[in-house]
């Protein structure tokens, strides 16, 4: 990012949660079977306080959600903050999405969660994605770990680029996961066969 090879970035609202661990205290993790026994994952009190919080004003700023996020671990500054991409992108003004299914996340069990303002920031950066996908003939899509979220967000940021007049052509599209799934498997030959048909 900093050397300006990656222009962009998504993440699915689990890449946010991570993210502002990172920056908050230098590492994220939690033993997902040993506190599910006693309904106690995912009900730590920072991270679910801190991002809807971001979230909220960030939707009364007319912010994304990815850059709510990372402007308020920019302006908190958070003692890991050089480990946040988020950061890094608010800092460089880069953008940054985070395209979330509701109820997905455990910041989604905590009481400052706000529907309005989290389905408002997320469809912004959709929108914000598929402009940035329309500038994208040419270039690479790398696909990290998002096995179904994020690959059905860039396949309808494609299509949706391409119905409004942009050809997004020539792409790169590359997937990287540990177990190989249905969707991401089966949209990249989406792409290439969209591609090769206009």
């Amino acid at each position: 990012m900093e050397r300006g090879i990656i222009h962009a970035v998504a993440l699915n609202g689990a890449g946010v949660i991570h993210d502002f661990e990172l920056a908050y205290m230098g590492e994220t993790s939690e033993d997902v079977a040993a506190s599910l026994k006693d309904g106690s994952f995912g009900m730590g009190e920072e991270t679910g306080a801190f991002i809807n919080q971001a979230i909220s004003e960030g939707s009364i700023k007319g912010l994304g959600l990815g850059a709510a996020v990372g402007q308020a671990i920019l302006k908190a500054r958070l003692p890991h903050r050089k480990l946040s991409i988020l950061e890094t992108a608010a800092r460089l003004g880069m953008p940054v999405t985070s395209h979330v299914a509701i109820g997905t996340d455990i910041i989604h069990m905590h009481p400052k969660t706000d529907g309005k303002a989290l389905g408002d920031c997320s469809l912004r950066d959709f929108r914000t994605l598929t402009s940035v996908v329309s500038t994208l003939g040419g270039g690479v899509y790398l696909n990290f770990g998002s096995a179904v979220v994020l690959p059905e967000v860039f396949l309808k940021c494609v299509n949706l680029a391409r119905n409004l007049g942009h050809p997004v052509r020539n792409l790169t599209t590359v997937n990287v996961d540990f177990i190989p799934h249905y969707r991401p498997l089966t949209n990249a030959p989406h792409w290439k066969a969209a591609e090769d048909t206009t």
